[in-house]
């Protein structure tokens, strides 16, 4: 069975800025992997091309072994954007509906039943997005992007602007979508967050990813990075306190 997502020499170049400078990134069924950077290193145009929002300008991305953007890709797949926006008037079964009718979706209201209730919102059916709180508007996206039962998961900082609260319970949806076989690409600057749920990190830098691995592998101490007469200097497996002056 295909990868549930492959990147195989992203690059994505905007004028004469290169925001992803050949990107090589799997993510494998029922994985859940964190894309962590900080602002302005290039997660958010990975994702977008994965969605096939954003052309790369060079190398090639699959979803679930279909082309990024190509009707078989976009029918394995459920995104929630960083910066999402819901209609105020609808109600969240009226918007789950919406997203069943462009998803192609048959799962009609039972389908709809289930998903507010896997996000913990079964009491809030009727209400209005408008009268949701953050949390709540949050865990109706992560529902939306769960229609029609895909088998990858494009999550674009699911915890932004969310209170402890809020978090733990992304993290519990989280959970229970890995034990699902779910495939997750998680992307956020949260360190936090990301060590917490997720199999595998990738952090990307200035357009390239430059570790990967178990969170508790990148978490070890590596050695401290000396600058020595202009000249940089590691010390491996040291701290700051047994470097030498």
């Amino acid at each position: 069975m295909a990868a549930a997502f492959t990147a195989r020499g992203l690059v994505k170049r905007y004028g004469t800025v290169t925001a992803l400078g050949g990107v090589d990134l799997d993510v494998e069924e029922g994985e859940l992997v964190g894309l962590l950077g900080p602002n302005g290193a290039g997660k958010s145009t990975l994702v977008k091309i994965g969605c096939g929002l954003v052309r790369a300008t060079t190398g090639e991305a699959q979803v679930c072994g279909a082309r990024a953007g190509s009707l078989a890709a976009r029918g394995s797949m459920g995104y929630l954007a960083e910066l999402f926006r819901f209609p105020g008037w609808a109600t969240a079964d009226e918007l789950l509906l919406l997203h069943q009718r462009l998803a192609g979706s048959h799962g009609g209201a039972g389908e709809r039943t289930e998903l507010l209730d896997l996000v913990g919102l079964a009491d809030a059916r009727t209400r209005r997005v408008e009268a949701m709180s953050k949390g709540m508007q949050q865990r109706l996206g992560i529902a939306q992007a769960l229609v029609g039962t895909p088998r990858f998961l494009f999550l674009d900082e699911p915890t932004s602007a969310l209170d402890p609260g809020g978090r733990r319970t992304v993290r519990r949806l989280l959970e229970e979508l890995r034990r699902r076989g779910v495939a997750v690409l998680l992307n956020s600057h949260l360190l936090s967050e990301i060590e917490r749920v997720c199999d595998r990190v990738a952090i990307l830098s200035r357009g390239s990813i430059v570790a990967e691995g178990r969170p508790s592998d990148l978490a070890r101490p590596r050695g401290v990075e000396v600058d020595v007469d202009g000249e940089t200097r590691i010390f491996e497996g040291a701290g700051r306190d047994e470097v030498p002056g």
